[in-house]
């Protein structure tokens, strides 16, 4: 069984269902999926929202340990993005001499606002913590109570493992940033960390094509054509 979480904010619920769809559609091993959303955490997520906080996943997305009880691993990743691979080919990737894999972009925005005229924060490793794979067992230091007061860079540059050496690459094809990297036809996951195709602004972007196919391909009832 592969559990997935996924980071959930109500502005782009049909983001986080698509990305579910794209996930299951494709995977060839059992996968269960866990929507992190904050009306579900509130007797375990008490942290006051941030004005540099983008969405409302920005924080919550490191119980992921806690949430799995510490043990096994478990996979996060942001809610603006679309499989387009077996999630099990990832999953094989965990390396126990590791706490977190992560895509280690080199990632220097430069713009000041992304979707909804949200601010776009910058800082060393960002988008590290947009798709992880946790090695539950290692990262007991994520408890509710660090979660809920450590400061953002404290968690998005893991610096709650105390080593560097304890955070594993994975292939970059597993976390494509959309209007950042150079387009690649490999993609496995594509990442609309900008704004996704379900937002006006971003409607004709890389990727947009097989976003909405795969929406509608989540809308569809009935027998399809062979």
């Amino acid at each position: 069984m592969i559990p997935v979480f996924i980071g959930y904010d109500g502005r782009e619920t049909v983001a986080y269902n698509v990305l579910a769809h794209s996930i299951l559609a494709r995977a060839s091993e059992p996968v269960t999926i866990a929507p992190l959303m904050l009306s579900q955490l509130h007797g375990v997520f008490k942290r006051e929202r941030h004005p540099l906080q983008s969405t409302d996943f920005s924080f919550s997305r490191f119980l992921t340990p806690y949430l799995s009880g510490f043990t096994g691993w478990s996979v996060f990743m942001d809610c603006d993005m679309l499989v387009l691979e077996d999630i099990a080919k990832m999953w094989a990737l965990r390396d126990d001499r590791y706490a977190v894999m992560v895509i280690k972009h080199d990632h220097v925005p430069k713009e000041e606002r992304k979707f909804l005229n949200e601010p776009q924060t910058k800082y060393q490793k960002k988008n590290w913590s947009s798709v992880m794979l946790f090695n539950n067992a290692r990262c007991k230091a994520l408890t509710p109570e660090y979660v809920n007061t450590a400061t953002g860079l404290e968690l998005h540059q893991f610096k709650w493992l105390g080593d560097d050496g304890l955070i594993g690459a994975l292939p970059k094809r597993w976390n494509h940033l959309v209007a950042y990297d150079e387009p690649r036809a490999d993609a496995a996951l594509v990442h609309y960390t900008l704004g996704g195709p379900y937002f006006d602004d971003f409607r004709g972007c890389e990727y947009s094509k097989e976003w909405f196919a795969e929406r509608d391909a989540m809308l569809h009832a009935g027998v399809k054509a062979r």
